[in-house]
């Protein structure tokens, strides 16, 4: 073989080479432009799909505080229900009460009983709701729950002690929402002159 002949089977045997690198060079480059294709495609698929949870979450949240709104409302409109139907019954009997009294032939002592058991309803429908009823005839005047509209001087009563109730209190759950109206002894007895009520009271 000629030294020319040998020369060009080696270029042609390089051109090969070079060839067959050039072909795996690309199908490299394909397979890389595919990963990227899928990495972006997947990445795509779950930025949706973040982004239709969000909307989901944020209709939910909508809705939620739609349904509070509503829920407060209607504890405003409606919160007085209970105790309104508690009251029907006794408004029936004063009612009652009142067309009674409009009968000339009236009986006193049947009037006077039906009163007497509208106020014992009355009494059981404010339990329920825990109103509790301040009579403090005979206690120590406690200006916490009493108010004094007067004093009047007593020998045979212990100073600051409640002698008449003008007007009941009332507490609810524990909290006063109306003091009693007294009057409040003040005793003309030296000796029971220790603790005297405030003249202002």
């Amino acid at each position: 073989m000629s030294e020319y002949e040998k020369n060009a089977e080696d270029i042609i045997e390089d051109q090969h080479v070079e060839s067959q690198g050039d072909s795996s060079q690309v199908d490299a480059d394909q397979q890389t432009d595919e990963d990227i294709h899928l990495l972006l495609e997947d990445a795509r698929n779950k930025a949706d799909e973040h982004w239709n949870e969000l909307l989901r979450v944020q209709a939910e949240l909508e809705n939620l505080r739609k349904r509070n709104a509503r829920d407060v409302e209607n504890a405003h409109k409606f919160g007085m229900e209970k105790f309104i139907q508690e009251m029907l019954p006794v408004w029936d009997s004063q009612a009652m009460a009142v067309e009674a009294g409009k009968d000339d032939n009236i009986n006193l002592e049947k009037l006077r009983e039906g009163m007497e058991l509208t106020l014992k309803m009355m009494n059981q429908a404010m339990e329920k709701f825990n109103l509790e009823e301040i009579n403090p005839l005979g206690e120590t005047f406690n200006p916490e729950f009493h108010q004094a509209m007067s004093t009047v001087p007593s020998e045979d009563k212990p100073n600051n002690t409640v002698i008449n109730v003008f007007q009941k209190g009332y507490l609810l759950n524990g909290r006063l929402i109306r003091p009693a109206m007294v009057v409040v002894a003040k005793s003309t007895n030296s000796d029971n002159s220790a603790g005297k009520i405030d003249e202002q009271a």
